[in-house]
């Protein structure tokens, strides 16, 4: 509430046409940037090693090679991942022929149990004109062959399950390795990172041989650690933060600033109010509040760079 109130006094005590200045600090940064990592390989967690990386400074485009890593492991997973898929495809075949084998032996043999079945059942129906011990005979047939029949069904129902079974389990494992050896092609063409935009490559310093520098070839990375870092130095702005009883400057709308870098003191920039933060922050000792506001730069010149520091002069809108 004071914040409010505070603004809205200052924003009665500024003229119309009275100018308002303000100075402040701030880094240069790029409206379009794109952080390049080293590339996640799926199935694995090992250090990758660095073959090619592209130079400090040097402009891409989009699709351009940016970085290579060493791919010896992946053929060697995708070599090892296709033969053992397709000694599994001919373990495969093997099963389906002789499961087709020993299906037509058993579909013979329930035929044959059949066939005597009807036999028997025949004969007793002789059983008028044959004595008892032979009825008695041919009843005790036709049971034992009922029952192996019924057996047979049984079994040859089971034996379906299980070879059934038996040929899943097979082509699982050999879609598994199928599966590796895809991921290993995949994995295989993450090792050539391209560039996602046409720009300025940026390398990213890191923690090496004891120091902080940029990757080098030979040099080994972790999956997701930052490497390059792509912009387009044709489209840059400035960060600044601005405390909010001078936010009355950015009140108004229109609000344009002049921008210098510190490396070049003769350089001088043209830029105009883009946005603000709606949320202001400040130290806990401290009664003023600071919110960003990002100011568009209208030149496009090669010394303008990220992360440069510079002197914003912000001038209200008349």
């Amino acid at each position: 509430m004071l914040r409010t109130v505070v603004l809205c006094l200052l924003l009665g005590a500024i003229a119309p046409g009275e100018d308002l200045h303000i100075r402040s600090t701030g880094t240069i940064r790029a409206v379009h940037v794109f952080n390049v990592q080293v590339p996640t390989i799926r199935g694995t967690n090992v250090r990758l090693t660095l073959t090619k990386i592209i130079a400090n400074g040097t402009m891409v485009q989009e699709g351009d090679i940016v970085a290579e890593f060493d791919r010896t492991q992946q053929y060697d997973d995708a070599r090892d991942a296709k033969a053992k898929a397709d000694d599994l495809g001919h373990q495969l075949e093997q099963q389906r022929a002789q499961y087709r084998s020993d299906a037509a032996k058993r579909g013979s043999d329930l035929k044959t149990a059949a066939a005597l079945l009807a036999k028997a059942e025949i004969e007793l129906r002789k059983g008028e004109v044959l004595s008892e011990i032979d009825r008695l005979k041919n009843e005790a047939i036709v049971e034992s062959a009922r029952a192996r029949v019924e057996s047979l069904k049984k079994s040859t129902h089971f034996h379906d399950l299980d070879e059934a079974a038996g040929l899943r389990i097979l082509e699982l494992q050999r879609n598994r390795q199928e599966m590796m050896l895809e991921r290993a092609k995949s994995n295989t063409e993450k090792l050539t990172v391209r560039a996602p935009l046409s720009g300025m490559a940026a390398l990213e310093n890191v923690w090496r041989n004891g120091s902080m520098g940029p990757f080098q070839e030979g040099d080994q990375a972790w999956p997701g650690q930052a490497m390059v870092k792509l912009f387009d130095p044709t489209d840059m702005l400035v960060i600044t933060m601005i405390n909010e009883p001078d936010g009355a400057v950015l009140a108004r709308g229109g609000a344009r600033a002049k921008i210098r870098l510190d490396a070049y003191p003769g350089a001088v920039f043209d830029a105009h109010f883009e946005s603000a933060s709606p949320v202001a922050s400040g130290g806990l000792d401290s009664p003023i509040k600071y919110f960003s506001a990002r100011f568009r730069i209208d030149q496009r010149d090669p010394r303008l760079l990220p992360d440069l520091s510079a002197a914003v002069e912000i001038e209200a809108a008349k």
